[in-house]
């Protein structure tokens, strides 16, 4: 097959959804597909161009059967919902210099990934003019987030996307997102149940092992091994919520054995560093963004895994996150509200603790009782276990290949 996939996000990135584009599309060309990426220059979750991609305008790269076509856009310094949209049209209106380039292409299917939505419309309408079929990808459902979050207020423009996002849902040949939380809401926008794919973000199992305490990171970052480190390891934006963490921190400083260490960059850092700082919190540590290379040896010093996210997304967005912390035997506690898809795979699978959002008192005493629980070893090998049978990139994505196939297929 030949099949272009359009985002704004893409390797080398490994926060969001950069990292499943990327593992996707290098996936598909080793298995002797011809694969093109339409994306961005490299810069999230900092909100920075990356050093080496700065200044260097539309190019190509390429490797054997996949050519990754490189976009300049416009990165705001301060990410707000006016700016955020600009950053999203920049980089649409400078994508269509490489969509000029592959018009007189033949591609068996495009592939759009939203966030941002207009990662669905540009490709959606390529497909119409080239008779060819269109998966759309949700990763987060955007709309809905900007509108829980407060980060869109204009009625009108709110109103104006809905429709867009409806339209593409509902006239997409396949609709694939990762939970079943998402589905429902997917579903209810009139999406044919006929035409929605699952494609689970998914892990690399046997790099992301459960490592011996004595082969982490513990000893180099200055731990000792009866320190309980209780991780955060992501994103720190406005989806997760972090500020409460200052709020647990506070809470647990009489205990000098525990730390809260918040691993990751994001829009939402430096406040959350300020914010420590003014309360002289020592039992909190932040630290920059590792190697991916050198994650499962971050994630295996965490004695407690926090997973956490306001109570507007719960059911919107699937941290990417867990998966990685399930693969390597991780006890996570969760932020998650009652009937949601996210709270119902930890209760139903015994794979952790879940908290109610956005509340720091429940969330200190969560984190005391988990570090002192008997159930704690239980967990994390259930967590290996559910990694192993339902988060493999062994089994997900031949999955997503042969609906692939059958969609050219039927439509050819």
């Amino acid at each position: 097959m030949r099949i272009l996939l359009y985002s704004i996000s893409y390797s080398p990135e490994v926060a969001g959804s950069g990292r499943f584009n990327g593992e996707l599309t290098k996936w598909l060309a080793e298995q002797g597909h011809h694969v093109d990426v339409i994306t961005a220059h490299p810069y999230y979750p900092e909100w920075k161009v990356r050093s080496e991609y700065r200044h260097k305008g539309w190019f190509t790269e390429k490797a054997d059967n996949l050519s990754v076509f490189r976009t300049p856009l416009y990165v705001p310094e301060h990410v707000t919902g006016k700016t955020r949209i600009l950053h999203e049209l920049s980089f649409a209106i400078n994508s269509l210099v490489h969509w000029l380039r592959v018009l007189f292409r033949r591609y068996d299917v495009l592939i759009g990934v939203c966030p941002p939505l207009l990662a669905g419309w540009v490709p959606y309408i390529f497909s119409r003019l080239k008779k060819t079929p269109f998966v759309f990808h949700i990763q987060d459902l955007q709309v809905d987030a900007a509108r829980n979050l407060g980060l869109i207020k204009n009625k009108q423009l709110l109103s104006f996307l809905d429709s867009i996002e409806r339209y593409l849902l509902r006239n997409a040949e396949c609709v694939s997102s990762i939970s079943e939380g998402m589905k429902r809401n997917i579903l209810s926008k009139g999406t044919p149940a006929a035409n929605y794919f699952m494609l689970e973000n998914w892990t690399d199992i046997d790099t992301m092992r459960p490592i011996p305490a004595q082969e982490s990171l513990r000893t180099e970052l200055g731990f000792s091994g009866t320190d309980k480190i209780v991780l955060y390891s992501g994103n720190i934006g406005e989806k997760q919520g972090l500020e409460i963490l200052i709020e647990v921190a506070a809470q647990l400083s009489q205990y000098s054995d525990i730390t809260i260490l918040v691993v990751g960059e994001g829009v939402a850092r430096k406040k959350l560093v300020e914010q420590a700082e003014q309360k002289m919190l020592k039992n909190i540590r932040f630290l920059a963004p590792i190697p991916y290379s050198e994650l499962p040896r971050m994630l295996s010093i965490a004695d407690i895994h926090l997973v956490i996210q306001k109570r507007a997304t719960s059911d919107l967005v699937m941290p990417s996150k867990f998966v990685n912390i399930l693969s390597v035997g991780g006890g996570a506690i969760v932020s998650a509200d009652t009937n949601t898809s996210l709270r119902d795979i930890i209760v139903d699978n015994q794979l952790g603790w879940v908290v109610e959002p956005e509340q720091a008192d429940k969330l200190a005493n969560e984190i005391l009782l988990a570090l002192r629980s008997p159930q704690l070893h239980q967990y994390r090998l259930n967590a290996r276990k559910y990694a192993e049978d339902h988060l493999s990139k062994q089994a997900i994505l031949p999955r997503f290949e042969a609906m692939l196939s059958k969609l050219v297929n039927s439509y050819s």
